[in-house]
């Protein structure tokens, strides 16, 4: 497994740094003072630093911009092969990325993968080792030691992989273990384990060779069947860009109905994203809230163009369906809630008010969601400053006044405070002219028809929703 980051902070290099010297003692004791293992020919040799360079070029993407292949079955396989310093340095030889030498990927980038995946392997390496050499395990007449030390090397190469690349994804991005866990590595936790005892067979074919006298022949064959699982992780990722892709033009095309609305999620995005990193929020919820933002209107898609463009007031009955947009996003969106799950508060919830006013649950305080909450601030703003035909819209300052009035009824009155701070800044979403100009090079009018609302018994910028 490997992460690519982007710039590098000097805690990071240091990290990088610290690795690769752990990396390079470890093989420097093992082989002055380790387990010399197995006997082997350099044929070998250069045939599993070959596989270890295949394995790295198939690499699947995943969030967080880190990437998973068949390393580690790859790995497996050499440590029953090899000396534990040796099948280290297969690893360090082999691993070679298609990014090298690209400027997106400079040396730091490519020392850590390098480091990291060679660190790993003598842990494993010697886990193995020890358990079939020090410390064999028998059940009764039967020798078990291979298969006991395979699932405790794989699970030592596990844990210490997804440790060394939590950290520095966690450097680099403020996430915790947590959401590193959910969103790259638990849905992978039951493929490693799964195909771990590949690593084992795939020694033991290359031991005893099946076809043609070498075993190289029997572990292509097994690589072929590896390849082709390959495609269960990419297609799955695949899957979530397509998913992602589709929402994203259903929005679009709600918010290209009328210029009022034009770019209304994208200008949201921004103010929440803005505001969860004033709230102190990592990147990671950054991310997921930036994307609920984006989406957070389509249910809006089931409403008849005859209300949501109505040029007019809205009747009550016609309101009271445009109140419906937040549970018909819920609807529309449940045969993917598994790859959705974050983020769907904000869809639901958007609405709510912190006085338990709002809708479809009437919700109070922190009875809603953070992510909600926040939400809710950015699209009241992006709103009172859009307007609507026979509401004029109102000027950065006002919509800020407004918000500020409402703190502690309609809004998270520290969310209110965070959104006042971050106003103060002149940032691009402040003034949506401003906005719209940087975002397209169309103006959009100011004389078409827009969805409107009726004037409920609490007038506020709910209205404008």
């Amino acid at each position: 497994m490997k992460h690519i980051t982007g710039s590098a902070p000097t805690k990071i290099l240091i990290y990088v740094v610290g690795i690769a010297v752990a990396a390079g003692a470890l093989v420097a004791y093992l082989y002055i003072a380790g387990p010399q293992g197995p006997r082997y020919s350099w044929l070998d040799v250069v045939f599993w630093v070959g596989l270890v360079a295949w394995s790295t070029r198939v690499a699947v993407a995943l969030p967080f911009n880190a990437a998973m292949s068949h390393l580690f079955v790859i790995i497996l396989g050499a440590i029953i092969l090899f000396p534990p310093w040796l099948a280290m340095l297969i690893v360090a030889v082999g691993y070679f990325s298609s990014e090298f030498g690209k400027p997106t990927f400079p040396w730091y980038k490519d020392l850590f993968n390098r480091a990291q995946n060679t660190l790993v392997t003598g842990l494993a390496a010697l886990v193995w080792h020890f358990l079939t050499e020090v410390a064999p395990v028998g059940l009764g007449r039967f020798d078990i030691s291979a298969g006991v030390a395979i699932v405790a090397a794989s699970f030592v190469l596990f844990i210490s992989n997804i440790t060394l690349v939590y950290y520095v994804i966690h450097l680099a991005s403020g996430a915790p273990f947590r959401k590193i866990w959910v969103d790259n590595f638990r849905w992978l936790s039951l493929s490693y384990f799964v195909l771990a005892p590949i690593g084992l067979f795939m020694a033991r074919a290359y031991q005893i060779p099946l076809v043609g006298g070498w075993g190289g022949f029997s572990v292509l064959f097994i690589l072929m069947l590896l390849y082709y699982s390959r495609f269960y992780w990419d297609e799955r990722v695949k899957l979530q860009e397509a998913l992602d892709s589709t929402i994203e033009v259903l929005v679009k095309a709600l918010d290209a109905k009328d210029p009022h609305t034009r770019l209304h999620s994208e200008r949201v995005a921004a103010i929440s994203k803005d505001l969860a990193k004033a709230a102190g929020l990592d990147e990671s919820d950054q991310r997921k809230i930036e994307y609920g933002a984006r989406i957070h209107d389509i249910g809006k898609v089931s409403i008849p163009d005859s209300i949501l463009l109505k040029p007019g007031r809205l009747t009550e009955e016609e309101f009271n369906q445009i109140k419906l947009h937040p549970t018909d996003g819920i609807k529309l969106l449940q045969p993917a809630q598994r790859y959705m799950r974050d983020v769907l508060p904000i869809i639901r919830h958007h609405h709510e008010r912190w006085d338990g006013r709002g809708y479809p649950d009437g919700l109070a305080g922190q009875e809603t969601h953070l992510w909600a909450r926040i939400v809710a601030l950015g699209d009241a703003y992006e709103a009172m400053t859009a307007g609507r035909p026979y509401v004029k819209a109102k000027t950065p300052e006002e919509a800020l006044r407004e918000i500020m009035d409402l703190a502690g009824s309609q809004f998270d009155p520290k969310l209110a405070k965070l959104f006042h701070e971050l106003w103060l800044q002149d940032p691009l979403w402040k003034d949506r002219e401003v906005f719209l100009r940087a975002s397209t090079s169309q103006a959009p009018s100011s004389d078409s028809s827009a969805p409107s609302s009726p004037a409920p018994a609490y007038r506020t910028s709910e209205e404008l929703n």
